[in-house]
């Protein structure tokens, strides 16, 4: 018989499902510094996030009402608080990640934000003693300093680096943008554990919509959609429903499957595909330096991925 401090490790079959919804996560998540750089032209930080988490509310509305209608926890005042805890953080990321991109092309942001994966690692260790496991193995922990270091590489090595110095007030902005991500995925995770994908997105949604509409009220321009064009609106409608809405859900469901550390760090990967694409459209360069600390991101990505979330099977020592 297995001793008591045995531990039996059994693959759930829904962490597959779980590793689907973060690899979808990494190609949509490839592509929301671009629209935002894109839309920086037009509209100001404040407006742009109103707008575009108002507009993620309404597409999911429906179906987090239904979910609340038909089964599980009620929507009710008690739901309201558990929700607004991580959507205080997500309104500072998402200020300020627009922010950011008035000091940095968005290749070098969406490599820059994954400083988060590290942080993300602390919180985790600090919060779910459950995750302790995984961010002791060598392999996530040498795949997220790997990750990291080509992170940092890719922003180093950049073309533009001794032309254009970015300020240290842009650098803190990242910081800043970069630490509430990885706060607010942390938070998060108890909140879909309880309330479920869909549920949660829909309320956390809705109070990061009410939080930003006094702050476009002061600070930006609320009535920016009447002075823009309809190609300008449409690609900020395209943008909200599919890197928040759909984006949200499928990160929630990952999370509850494969966990919060695993899942920021298997991000690593979503900057390649925002260097390619801003090497398409905005003649964003790399450097073959750039070209080889990406390599090092995803090699380190790759080991990450090679410490495989478990259900635990229930010992003598917990019956």
């Amino acid at each position: 018989m297995p001793s008591i401090e045995t531990r039996h490790r059994v693959r759930s079959p829904r962490k597959d499902q779980g590793y689907a919804a973060v690899f979808a996560t990494i190609l949509i998540w490839s592509t929301p510094s671009l629209f935002q750089f894109y839309l920086n032209r037009y509209y100001d930080p404040f407006a742009q996030n109103f707008y575009r988490y108002s507009l993620a509310c309404l597409a999911i509305l429906p179906l987090a009402l239904a979910r609340f209608r038909h089964r599980g926890p009620r929507l009710d005042w008690k739901v309201l608080g558990i929700c607004l805890l991580p959507a205080v953080p997500n309104v500072v990321h998402q200020v300020t990640q627009v922010l950011s991109l008035h000091y940095m092309g968005p290749g070098v942001y969406a490599v820059f934000i994954r400083s988060s994966v590290i942080m993300t690692a602390l919180l985790a260790l600090i919060f779910f003693p459950e995750e302790r496991w995984i961010i002791r193995r060598w392999q996530f922990q040498l795949g997220t300093l790997l990750g990291l270091f080509g992170a940092v590489g890719v922003f180093w090595f950049q073309p533009s680096w001794t032309a254009n110095h970015i300020s240290l007030g842009g650098i803190a902005i990242a910081f800043t943008a970069s630490f509430c991500w990885a706060l607010y995925g942390v938070l998060v995770k108890k909140t879909s554990a309880r309330l479920g994908a869909i549920r949660s997105f829909g309320v956390i949604s809705f109070l990061t919509s009410v939080m930003l509409l006094p702050l476009t009220w002061t600070f930006g321009k609320i009535d920016t959609p009447l002075h823009v064009n309809a190609e300008v609106n449409w690609i900020l409608i395209g943008s909200a429903v599919l890197c928040i809405t759909l984006a949200h859900v499928l990160y929630y469901f990952a999370i509850r499957e494969i966990g919060v550390a695993l899942s920021q760090t298997l991000q690593l990967l979503s900057p390649l595909g925002a260097l390619a694409l801003s090497a398409w459209i905005f003649q964003e360069r790399l450097s073959p330096a750039q070209l080889s600390c990406a390599a090092v991101l995803l090699f380190g990505a790759f080991l990450a991925t090679r410490v495989k979330p478990v259900t635990v099977v229930a010992t003598a020592e917990n019956i």
